[in-house]
């Protein structure tokens, strides 16, 4: 497995996994207990060291569950969890950064996780009632405690992130990135490569719509998040199907799968690991999603969606995969 380096000193597998999957989302959940400690563990035994978890994923039951199937290899994982939401009675009510609230979740999230230091500690979500110069100072209070090595941004825009990485140096941006969502291409991702900082995409399947596992014929049971986006209603399935077609025709060509061919799209230039999050994370006998040596040749993909009159806008993107 390859590695990257985020920011200056934080280095991690070039793919990661998001365990989201496992405690919501993409339901039934949870899945089985053990079959995902099984699927972590198992992943760490393949070369991915970079795993990702969130306070608000069950709530609280992702991390726990991430804590207990790493603790036997903790030395060797770099494990990622985010701050920024108000939990009452077990559900998110809305977002909350303020600094003593941070603090008592990262004291929450090491007891969760069984550690004694968070590896990244991501904003989940920007608050806009609390300034992100105070939010970064938080952080920073909690570095210097020890309790939190490395401070990460989530779904930021590039003036926020300039903002926060003047008063702590900010290690990660994660965004969403595949071959049909490009959006931090114009001002995210030249400000990640201008300040020095990793950017981490998430959802690089697409969801699981770019391994060709979904169609127009998917049915998304209650529990499954997809049910609620715009993207896969029926009509934007069937507008967005020629983009999965050409993926799954370029994998035969290379004797791969659509999501090997799917995977390398959400590299950038700048440096950064591509995490996974995808509900096929779940299975533990998948195959390798890179072939060691393997590389994918320059593509150009048309995303589609659907507008709400019923006519299909389109953003087309050059992606370079190596």
């Amino acid at each position: 497995m390859h590695t990257r380096t985020l920011g200056q000193d934080l280095q991690v597998s070039a793919l990661g996994l998001g365990a989201m999957g496992m405690s919501q989302s993409y339901g039934p959940n949870p899945g089985d207990r053990n079959e995902m400690i099984a699927v972590l563990r198992g992943a760490v035994d393949r070369g991915v060291t970079f795993i990702d978890t969130a306070e608000v994923y069950g709530p609280y039951a992702n991390e726990e569950l991430v804590g207990e199937a790493l603790a036997p290899v903790r030395d060797q994982v770099v494990i990622a969890t985010k701050f920024s939401w108000r939990i009452e009675d077990g559900k998110s009510v809305g977002l909350d950064s303020r600094p003593e609230q941070i603090k008592r979740v990262a004291d929450a999230s090491l007891r969760r996780l069984r550690a004694e230091a968070i590896d990244l500690f991501y904003q989940h979500r920007v608050d806009p009632d609390v300034p992100i110069e105070d939010v970064a100072g938080a952080v920073s209070e909690l570095v210097e405690a020890g309790k939190v090595r490395h401070f990460g941004l989530s779904e930021a825009a590039a003036s926020t992130i300039r903002r926060a990485h003047a008063v702590h140096p900010v290690t990660a941006v994660q965004s969403e990135y595949s071959l049909w969502t490009r959006d931090p291409e114009p001002e995210v991702l030249p400000a990640c490569a201008e300040l020095g900082i990793g950017f981490v995409p998430f959802s690089p399947l697409g969801k699981g719509f770019l391994t060709g596992t979904v169609d127009t014929s998917t049915q998304f049971t209650a529990a499954d998040v997809r049910g609620t986006i715009p993207r896969f209603t029926e009509a934007n399935r069937a507008a967005n199907q020629a983009l999965v077609d050409h993926v799954r025709d370029l994998a035969q060509t290379k004797g791969v799968t659509p999501g090997q061919v799917a995977l390398p799209g959400c590299w950038p230039s700048t440096r950064g690991s591509c995490r996974s999050r995808e509900p096929d994370t779940w299975n533990a006998s998948r195959r390798t999603p890179v072939p060691p040596g393997w590389r994918c040749p320059r593509t150009r993909s048309r995303t589609s969606t659907q507008s709400p009159h019923g006519s299909a806008s389109r953003a087309t993107t050059t992606t370079r995969c190596t």
